[in-house]
């Protein structure tokens, strides 16, 4: 089954192409620039719409489409993608030894109608030296990455634990996009694979 994914997102096209998808991507232009009194949630279901459509002259008119986004919120700081190393370090800082939150947007649609929503993931960090922090900063691993961290890498040595969807950390939550496709095509995502094998 054919999947078209507005994103440059290795790991999300990792996760659709492990449920049996055959993925093709469409980068996204989108501006990732939002309104400020944005909750994290409608911040990232906006975005996550607003990549789907930047996408959409580059999707069949009838094709299933996927745009996404994630933020990493701590108290009423949200962290995107850090700006440089120095950026990457101090939002490494910030989160260490604390709870954050992780909340990623999907917007899917079949051509004939969309639906867009969100799932949220709490994160705990480990206490951090700032040895740690430079040498995480060292591998360019963070530079990429919602909140300066990727779960399914190294940074997986940064969390001690996590409440919720590890997809949603990685930045698309299966259990969303399996419900979102069922709210689309009226079937399950699974039996609907199984035809496909």
């Amino acid at each position: 089954m054919k999947i078209y994914l507005a994103s440059k997102s290795p790991r999300r096209k990792e996760i659709l192409c492990t449920l049996g998808f055959e993925v093709i991507c469409v980068p996204s232009n989108a501006a990732e620039d939002t309104d400020p009194s944005l909750s994290p949630d409608e911040m990232v279901k906006a975005l996550a719409e607003r990549k789907l459509l930047a996408a959409k002259d580059n999707i069949p008119k009838d094709a299933l489409a996927i745009g996404s986004d994630t933020v990493v919120a701590i108290g009423k700081k949200i962290l995107g993608k850090p700006k440089d190393e120095g950026d990457a370090a101090a939002m490494l800082r910030l989160l260490s030894g604390k709870t954050h939150s992780v909340y990623t947007g999907v917007a899917m649609t079949n051509g004939k109608k969309s639906v867009a929503g969100y799932s949220k993931t709490d994160v705990v960090f480990k206490d951090l030296t700032d040895r740690e922090i430079n040498a995480y900063v060292k591998s360019k691993e963070p530079l990429d990455k919602a909140g300066a961290y990727g779960i399914q890498g190294k940074g997986s040595m940064l969390v001690k634990s996590i409440v919720g969807d590890y997809f949603c950390v990685m930045g698309l939550p299966v259990s969303l996009v399996c419900e979102m496709y069922e709210k689309l095509e009226g079937k399950s995502l699974i039996s609907e694979l199984d035809t496909h094998l």
